[in-house]
């Protein structure tokens, strides 16, 4: 019993990892780094250099950018795609940082599963965020992107407190972004179509 509650607790925060970096990378290395360095909840070695006073100052000065960025519409559209260089493969390492000094075979599979998963928050993000500023007015970006922040904090809490439940609604978003893709793949491609003619 106690071999499979760790290993959904590791599973919980190999995905938990990647899922919060694809949607906002400074937030989460600010939050899980203050987790380690208060000593909040028990996490593997390999994270707890996230809990340095250096790298928490490091984070929480991107994590202030990422907040004002996030609040400008348009601008929030080039800041998610500039990170797309940046999100996913910290996902991945965040992944595989989570499963600790473990099999390398393991820390692999964890960092390929948390890119993947990484990825998918991230795209299901930056298109929601990028139809969202069609809207002339700022409100709906704000509200979206506290959302997103609410979210993140209230996901990162049930993945160290509840492992079971978050990656039950881990599935369920992945089900809904798959579902939602291309949806929104045909609404942005709707946006940016020339008037008059196709691309």
């Amino acid at each position: 019993m106690d071999d499979l509650q760790t290993l959904i607790h590791t599973f919980a925060l190999v995905a938990g990892l990647a899922w919060a970096s694809g949607l906002r990378l400074y937030f989460t290395l600010l939050v899980i780094g203050l987790i380690v360095h208060f000593d909040l909840a028990v996490l593997p070695p390999t994270l707890h250099v996230l809990g340095h006073p250096w790298v928490l100052a490091a984070s929480g000065v991107m994590t202030l950018a990422e907040f004002l960025a996030d609040k400008v519409p348009g601008f929030d559209t080039v800041w998610d795609t500039v990170h797309t260089f940046i999100r996913i493969p910290a996902g991945a390492i965040l992944a595989g940082a989570a499963v600790g000094y473990g099999d390398p075979v393991w820390v692999a599979v964890a960092a390929i599963l948390g890119g993947a998963i990484a990825s998918g928050t991230h795209v299901a993000k930056t298109g929601t965020r990028a139809l969202i500023n069609t809207s002339p007015e700022p409100f709906s970006n704000w509200a979206a992107s506290l959302g997103e922040e609410t979210v993140l904090v209230a996901g990162l809490w049930t993945m160290l407190k509840y492992p079971l439940v978050f990656l039950v609604g881990l599935l369920l978003f992945v089900l809904a972004v798959i579902w939602l893709a291309p949806k929104l793949f045909r609404a942005l491609h709707g946006l940016f179509r020339p008037r008059g003619g196709t691309l």
